[in-house]
C-alpha cells in the first residue's frame, strides 16, 4: 500500500501545475505537467513490474 499512496501523493503534486496551465495560462506550468505525466508513467510502470513479481513469488511459494 506504500505504492499507492506514493502514487496518489505524487498525482496531487501535479494539481497545482494543472490548475497554472488550463486556469491561468501559463506555459512553463505545462511544462512541468507534461514532466510531471512521464515521471508518473514510470512510476506506474515501476508498481507494475512490482506487482508481476509479488504475483510470480505467490505462485512459486503455491507450488512448493
Amino acid at each position: 500500500m506504500d505504492q499507492y499512496q506514493k502514487l496518489v501523493d505524487f498525482v496531487k503534486s501535479l494539481e497545482p501545475d494543472f490548475h497554472k496551465f488550463y486556469e491561468k495560462g501559463q506555459s512553463a506550468a505545462g511544462t512541468r505537467v507534461r514532466k510531471g505525466l512521464s515521471e508518473l508513467r514510470k512510476l506506474c510502470q515501476d508498481i507494475r513490474n512490482n506487482v508481476q513479481e509479488v504475483k510470480a513469488q505467490r505462485k512459486a511459494q503455491k507450488n512448493q
